[in-house]
């Protein structure tokens, strides 16, 4: 079951993307010859309004084959205001950057279903108290719950934990003890932390951890989009600083994940709830976004990077250029791929 759950959320994110780029390149009068969602083997096809809808064999990515574009000739131009090459650069820029752009769209979609639904988070309640910190100081007891610091209410941990680091002086916390309201006044002290890099920081803490409780937020429709927004960016920046800290060599390389960990992480999702699936898969979907913004030259990142080149140069790179540069991205992108799967083969045995 969580193999099926895994090609169906992976087929889903893939015909978002795709849908993308389809939508844009008819938006442009582009002819898509063809719609793929898998590669290799057609194993069903049909034809409608000039494009054939296509399931192959290999249901790890997919693509749209518009007319006149073709990665082994750069500079081919077939006749016709429908073909791809023949369209104005910064046309050709909308319809690669369009399939990404799908991505995060879908991402707030599903983050915005979550947050009518009911977003859980950890509760501000108060677990464990460390030794001699401005929270034991200040009496603060495990059980505590954290309605307020100063004047802005605080419903979960996250909130809680934005609110003390980004923060400055004393602060004054209203909290629920037995069923009554206390205030206690308390200063934040500067403390060696990790990130979620594992990166060594400085931050402003009062030296408490979170009880194991969740609590459920319900959205209206308008905080709901505010949601939704905030989780997608949040989530793309997430994802930029990892392959940036990736390519430094502060996260190690064995830390890529394949197909078998998303395989695994989507399928104990799915078990867990139909949230946790959801969160998931808005999750993957800005990576699919990320990723495929990345300036190699396989990816829709590095075709964007040729169109701004070409803008700029006022013409197109050389095919020699042009093969060398996709071959190399091909290149990394195996790699990668290799990688991710030989780690995640080393997670199982381990």
């Amino acid at each position: 079951m969580g193999t099926i759950t895994f090609l169906l959320v992976l087929s889903f994110l893939v015909f978002f993307h795709e849908l993308g780029h389809f939508t844009a390149a008819k938006f442009f009068g582009v002819k898509v010859e063809v719609f793929s969602i898998g590669f290799g083997k057609r194993l069903y096809a049909k034809q409608w309004k000039g494009t054939v809808w296509q399931f192959a064999l290999i249901p790890l990515g997919g693509y749209v084959k518009m007319k006149g574009q073709d990665d082994t000739k750069p500079t081919l131009r077939e006749q016709g205001d429908d073909s791809y090459n023949n369209k104005a650069p910064w046309q050709r820029i909308v319809i690669l950057f369009a399939g990404p752009f799908a991505n995060f769209i879908l991402a707030a979609i599903l983050y915005f279903i979550i947050a009518l639904a009911g977003a859980n988070s950890l509760s501000p309640t108060i677990g464990n108290i460390q030794a001699n910190s401005p929270a034991q100081k200040a009496g603060i007891q495990k059980g505590d719950v954290i309605l307020r610091i100063n004047n802005n209410d605080i419903k979960t941990w996250e909130e809680l934990g934005k609110y003390i680091k980004d923060s400055k002086g004393a602060l004054k916390f209203h909290i629920k003890r037995d069923n009554k309201i206390l205030v206690k006044i308390i200063k934040p002290y500067i403390s060696d932390a990790q990130n979620m890099f594992k990166e060594n920081i400085k931050k402003r803490m009062i030296g408490i951890s979170p009880a194991p409780k969740i609590v459920t937020i319900y959205h209206d429709p308008i905080s709901a989009v505010s949601y939704a927004w905030d989780k997608t960016v949040e989530s793309s920046k997430m994802i930029f600083l990892g392959v940036q800290k990736l390519i430094q060599g502060i996260i190690p390389s064995s830390e890529i994940g394949g197909v078998i960990t998303i395989g695994k992480v989507i399928s104990d999702a799915s078990q867990s709830s139909i949230i946790a699936l959801l969160a998931i898969t808005a999750l993957i979907s800005v990576n699919l976004g990320v990723l495929n913004l990345l300036p190699i030259p396989a990816l829709d990142g590095g075709h964007i990077m040729f169109n701004i080149y070409e803008i700029i140069a006022r013409r197109k790179p050389s095919d020699q250029v042009f093969m060398f540069l996709t071959l190399a991205g091909w290149v990394i992108l195996a790699s990668l791929m290799l990688l991710g799967i030989y780690n995640d083969i080393n997670r199982l045995f381990k």
